[in-house]
């Protein structure tokens, strides 16, 4: 974030083809201002989309001190700078002014409140799409899934603090304290340093893991989906929740926490009932509760159209090809066409 500005105005200004581009549409991490500043000339006259799939305003720190507000600044001024500024959920947008506007009260004078109301009048919600595997496979899998008579669960995050591992580890705890009989899938990616909570849990639930860790492969990882019946979720960082949503769109039951952006995804307005079967209060007790109706109820026909009504919804939605679509009209309409 701190030098991408300077890199990609480097590497465009040496470029033959600077004067060939039809938009700019970059991530949240670049400085637009600071990149049309330095490429100067025909891009920065063109329209320029910054794409938020998080904000530095509402990215969860492990201590409030070691927040960089400088980051959050930076997306602020991107925004100034775009003529469209599109976020991939509504929770996204919310916590990004909420946090702007927190921060921005901190100053003793000359507060931007001006700027902050036009950046308002160029948001759009613009969710991402998923590129879905071959469904003929995935429809196969589900009939063997069912004749599990244990309830298979499978837990997919980066092995991270904003995952919320302790919570994991005691979620697996009251399920086992209530006696229900399941098998577990953690799968994610891990790096230099991994919470100890994973080491515990292994030790622990040894009997009841069936895979453990970063998949090889994509079809790896939808193998993994197609043996399991749920897929939870313990995170307090989720500005999206695409693993959630490919696990859905693949056949299994969601049981998500109720905060960030899940509610969108699981479509409360809509459907209060559906809404309470797939949710969780965000403790472990109520983690437990629900995950032991699901397993003992998940051939119910309401259940089971529940969420296949679900499936249906984000697969329609969530479609690459139709997104493509749909994002490359919105960029033909800022261009003019």
């Amino acid at each position: 974030m701190r030098h991408a500005a300077v890199y990609f105005a480097g590497l465009l200004n040496d470029s033959e083809i600077k004067d060939k581009f039809d938009a700019i549409v970059c991530s949240d991490f670049l400085n637009l201002a600071e990149f049309k500043g330095l490429v100067g000339g025909p891009l920065a006259d063109l329209p320029a989309v910054v794409y938020f799939h998080e904000n530095q305003f509402a990215y969860p720190s492990r201590r409030y001190d070691e927040r960089d507000l400088h980051f959050g600044f930076t997306n602020f001024t991107s925004c100034l700078a775009a003529d469209e500024v599109w976020f991939n959920s509504a929770f996204n947008r919310d916590s990004f002014f909420a946090g702007l506007d927190k921060a921005c009260k901190q100053w003793p004078d000359y507060q931007p409140v001006k700027a902050m109301e036009s950046i308002r009048e160029k948001c759009h919600i613009e969710p991402p799409g998923i590129s879905f595997p071959d469904e003929l496979a995935s429809r196969d899998s589900k009939i063997n899934r069912l004749s599990s008579s244990k309830f298979r669960l499978l837990w997919a995050s980066r092995w991270e603090h904003d995952k919320n591992p302790t919570l994991l580890l005691a979620a697996l705890r009251a399920l086992k304290k209530m006696n229900i009989e399941f098998q577990l899938s953690v799968l994610g990616q891990s790096f230099r340093r991994v919470p100890d909570e994973f080491a515990q849990i292994k030790a622990e639930f040894g009997e009841h893991i069936i895979r453990w860790g970063f998949q090889e492969s994509k079809q790896e990882y939808w193998t993994a989906l197609d043996e399991a019946d749920l897929f939870f979720s313990t995170a307090d960082h989720e500005f999206f929740g695409i693993a959630a949503a490919e696990a859905v769109i693949r056949g299994l039951l969601p049981m998500l926490p109720n905060r960030l952006a899940y509610p969108e995804l699981i479509r409360a307005h809509a459907d209060m009932r559906r809404f309470e079967w797939f949710t969780y209060d965000g403790s472990a007790d109520d983690f437990a509760t629900k995950v032991s109706f699901l397993s003992r109820n998940r051939d119910l026909p309401a259940i089971f159209e529940a969420r296949k009504m679900l499936e249906r919804e984000l697969r329609s939605d969530l479609n690459w090809q139709k997104r493509a679509k749909e994002m490359d009209a919105r960029l033909d309409g800022l261009r003019g066409l």
